[in-house]
């Protein structure tokens, strides 16, 4: 952990990570996994995700990892670590993973299989997209959300919006990396003082708006050139905000 024990990014795979952490440590599980949603045939969903999700070229982001599967093994997968995620949360604490529309129904199935009680599902409104003439504009994505088990009303936590409004960022350094402002306000789901779990880090937006809203934060990424992107610009963020 660093600052003070805040917060940590753990290079690994995070079915192999979640196994390893005792029951009853994370206050709540807030992630982005990857979707594997892009693509209409196996071959398509097979190419880099700097391909698939960018048309910058060689200025694109570096790629990810674990994009590539077709909806029947996303599924068992994202059960997997979701099981193993929440064996590792406190009783009542809420998970919120982000997903489109592609993965919404197989996301929310996944979610039950690992023993959470789905609750509802909050939308990312980003403003824009590709328009395309005689439908509807693709301009949201959407965060699954639920619990380990019972949630009192009465937690000491807000009432969150049920739609969130914001762009995508301008000068990410992921290629579906998240606003921070954005994750800032979906970290207050969590208990004040809670401590919690990213098993999809990315470029650790996340975690950096776990800590800069009072909360502590473990994240766990497994590309190796985004756990080292992730700790620098957590470093760096948190220096400029101090």
């Amino acid at each position: 952990m660093n600052d003070n024990q805040k917060w940590e990014i753990i290079q690994g795979d995070a079915l192999k990570v979640l196994s390893g952490f005792a029951p009853n440590t994370f206050g709540a599980v807030i992630t982005d996994p990857p979707y594997a949603s892009g693509g209409r045939t196996q071959s398509e969903k097979n190419k880099s995700t700097a391909r698939k999700y960018s048309s910058m070229g060689e200025n694109a982001p570096p790629p990810f990892d674990g994009d590539a599967k077709d909806q029947r093994s996303w599924t068992r997968w994202a059960a997997e670590w979701l099981y193993e995620a929440r064996k590792a949360s406190k009783p009542g604490a809420p998970v919120c993973m982000f997903i489109d529309w592609r993965q919404l129904p197989a996301a929310t199935d996944a979610l039950q299989w690992a023993g959470w009680i789905w609750r509802g599902t909050a939308v990312w409104d980003k403003g824009n997209s590709r328009p395309q003439k005689g439908r509807f504009r693709q301009q949201a994505e959407y965060i699954v959300w639920g619990s380990n088990g019972d949630m009192p009303i009465s937690r000491p936590v807000p009432c969150l919006p049920g739609v969130f409004k914001y762009g995508n960022p301008q000068n990410r350094i992921h290629l579906t990396e998240k606003p921070l402002q954005l994750m800032r306000d979906i970290v207050k789901i969590t208990e004040p003082g809670g401590h919690i779990l990213d098993p999809f880090a990315g470029s650790g937006t996340t975690v950096l708006a776990a800590v800069l809203e009072g909360y502590s934060a473990t994240g766990i990424e497994v590309t190796d050139t985004y756990a080292k992107l992730a700790r620098e610009r957590i470093c760096s963020e948190l220096e400029e905000a101090a």
